[in-house]
């Protein structure tokens, strides 16, 4: 087996592709009505599924955690320490809500949190090189 990518499940569809179409800049084409959005973000399989179609598809009901989620995070990452500041900048104004002003760890990282609306923590990082795979 092989990692694909990572998905959300979400409450407020619209809502959250508006978010990451508008203020992240994810090339989603879906309409916000939609139940399931599958696309390709830098070769990683990004997925936002509905809370609600998923436990029809699966039977099953589930509980979600209401607020600041902080079970995982997903990982952006920008080239420059500049950049961190720059697009932490952005997506605040934007609306994202901010967790973490951008910060230099002791270990080289320029690093900074926001969340999504649905409380899902983002990090926007870089080591002020380009990525290496």
């Amino acid at each position: 087996m092989r990692l694909d990518g990572f998905g959300l499940f979400v409450s407020d569809m619209g809502k959250m592709i508006r978010f990451y179409r508008d203020v992240l800049g994810f090339e989603i084409r879906e309409d916000e009505d939609t139940s399931n959005v599958y696309l390709i973000k830098d070769g990683t399989l990004f997925l936002l599924y509905g809370r609600s179609d998923f436990e029809k598809m699966t039977s099953r009901k589930y509980e979600y955690i209401k607020g600041i989620n902080g079970h995982s995070e997903i990982a952006l990452y920008v080239d420059t320490f500049e950049e961190v500041d720059a697009e932490y900048k952005k997506a605040v104004e934007k609306g994202a809500v901010p967790i973490l002003e951008p910060t230099t760890e002791p270990w080289g990282q320029r690093t900074c949190y926001i969340a999504d609306p649905e409380g899902n923590l983002i990090e926007i990082g870089s080591f002020n090189r380009p990525f290496e795979r």
